[in-house]
């Protein structure tokens, strides 16, 4: 996608409406799936909500470890959890010749998903 971004300005709602209109019709937005490639289109989605979930979960287990919630035990059980999880994502990502770059979506104006 190009680095064109929609700054915050007090412009009214149409402005807004029409510089997104704009983004969507640009050929780099177009979902591009047909038979040769469907098969690693949806694992490009599927892994990257995957690991959007995972750095979501990873983060809230920092948050409960910073909070001193969680005993020893469980810190090392959440330890080990996310780094498996992290090494499978890792051989999912190299089965189907993805990078960290590819999963990592534009949301056009709001910026890249991570």
């Amino acid at each position: 996608m190009s680095d064109d971004k929609i700054l915050f300005n007090s412009g009214s709602l149409e402005e807004f409406s029409d510089e997104m209109w704009k983004m969507s019709e640009s050929e780099e937005s177009k979902l591009k799936l047909g038979p040769d490639n469907a098969d690693s289109g949806l694992a490009k989605l599927v892994l990257t909500l995957v690991e959007l979930i995972r750095k979501l979960v990873e983060k809230q287990a920092m948050r409960r470890v910073d909070g001193g919630s969680l005993s020893d035990d469980e810190i090392e059980r959440l330890g080990e959890t996310l780094m498996k999880l992290e090494m499978k994502m890792e051989e999912l990502k190299k089965h189907f010749n993805l990078t960290d770059r590819d999963l990592n979506i534009s949301l056009g104006p709001l910026g890249d998903l991570m």
